[in-house]
């Protein structure tokens, strides 16, 4: 009955229009009145659950991204992509997909990577010939790149939610090969339809131009080194590197691009502190559920009924996948993070999975979340940029879909696509 009132009392408040955050809260508390545990143990696990000092990164890498969201670099990130790939037919949709890898390294973050990129590449592409539904299914597709591609602040997350036990600098190196392939697998699909409706052909300009474009983006990518490399080399922690990303990207922003204006700088401060607040309280009640989660025992029971269904390990990865496609298109990415690694990551584990494999699946379900109705937050900001309906976008978005889909399944089936990198390095 007490899982009854756990689950039932989250979704019914969740349809009532109740934030997430406070869904989960609240259900911990009506569930802890139920089982006659005090009200206390509730607000103590929370704030148990962001008195984690690794937790610190995530305010640091917010910042980062909101002052290269703002501060010029998306811009010069397209130029440069444009000068490589732009001649090709169709080039422009292999430039956002090659700009949103670029830029996700930096910003770490899939709505950020939309609405940046998005700002600059839908009206671009619009301008010369391309489809509108083209445009947006591009965009926030390729927008999935900063949830793969290192530093993600979801990577964060999903350490915090796996126990601690889990080497963030692992989870960060075992996403750049499943981020590559997730993209080149988008890139063959605008290409595809490309060529399928005749867009036009861009002209190369020449290697001194793509020098000159290089040069412009070089700095602004730099930030995503200083922080990846610092922590490789051991210089920096993982926190430690996010703080002088952040100072980094400052730096860069004023005094080189110099377009980092006061008002934009504020812009930045507001959205990074609204958004980082957003995450903690999420954190906090999303810690005090799954602590019912764990007493009832719900992933051991879950994996029960799926081996009812088959005992094979591919058939019961493959229903772990449908769940958490199916979830993504229903919640945010965050507090679905947190709600279900305490779920699936067992299960996972009892097949004998790697958590830091598993860690890249969860991704790369929860991402292409992020772009499926109804509540894909990417889709929505993409659509609104482009200003045109959803139902007008998701018609045609299917290839793109498909191309992600056959990049999850190979980071699924294929443990070395996710645990290369790390294993290489020695993490």
């Amino acid at each position: 009955m007490g899982v009854a009132i756990l689950v039932l009392a989250f979704f019914l408040f969740t349809a009532m229009g109740i934030p997430i955050a406070f869904a989960l809260g609240i259900s911990a508390l009506l569930t802890a009145v139920y089982e006659g545990i005090p009200a206390l143990i509730v607000f103590q696990r929370m704030v148990a659950g962001i008195n984690v000092f690794s937790l610190l990164a995530i305010p640091f890498f917010i910042f980062a991204g909101e002052l290269m969201m703002h501060g010029g670099i998306a811009v010069r990130l397209v130029r440069f992509a444009e000068s490589m790939v732009g001649q090709v037919r169709g080039g422009l949709g292999v430039v956002n997909v090659l700009t949103s890898m670029l830029f996700g390294g930096i910003s770490g973050s899939a709505v950020a990577d939309t609405s940046a990129l998005g700002s600059v590449m839908i009206p671009m592409m619009r301008e010369r010939g391309y489809d509108d539904d083209y445009t947006v299914n591009v965009t926030v597709t390729s927008s999935i790149a900063g949830v793969m591609i290192p530093p993600s602040h979801n990577m964060i997350l999903y350490a915090l939610a796996a126990g601690g036990g889990i080497s963030i600098t692992s989870l960060f190196m075992a996403g750049v090969i499943p981020g590559v392939i997730m993209c080149l697998c988008l890139s063959v699909a605008a290409y595809a339809i490309a060529v399928q409706r005749d867009y036009p052909v861009g002209r190369f300009p020449g290697w001194y131009a793509v020098a000159v474009a290089a040069a412009a983006a070089l700095p602004g990518f730099l930030t995503a080194v200083v922080i990846i490399g610092g922590v490789l080399t051991g210089i920096f922690t993982v926190t430690e590197s996010a703080a002088i990303g952040a100072i980094y990207a400052l730096v860069v922003t004023i005094l080189y691009y110099r377009t980092l204006t006061f008002e934009l700088f504020w812009i930045s401060v507001t959205q990074a502190i609204r958004t980082t607040a957003m995450v903690m309280i999420l954190v906090g009640t999303a810690q005090a559920f799954s602590y019912f989660i764990a007493l009832y025992e719900v992933p051991a029971r879950i994996l029960e009924l799926m081996q009812g269904v088959s005992d094979s390990k591919i058939v019961i990865l493959l229903l772990i996948n449908l769940s958490l496609l199916v979830l993504g298109m229903f919640m945010d990415m965050g507090a679905l993070i947190l709600i279900a690694t305490p779920i699936f990551l067992p299960m996972a584990l009892s097949l004998g999975m790697s958590p830091i494999q598993f860690g890249m699946i969860l991704m790369m379900n929860l991402g292409l979340g992020l772009t499926t109705p109804p509540v894909g937050g990417c889709l929505f900001v993409g659509c609104s940029i482009a200003k045109v309906r959803i139902e007008h976008v998701v018609k045609t978005i299917w290839p793109f879909y498909l191309a992600i889909l056959v990049a999850l399944l190979l980071t699924t089936y294929i443990p070395a696509i996710s645990l290369f990198l790390p294993n290489l390095m020695g993490l």
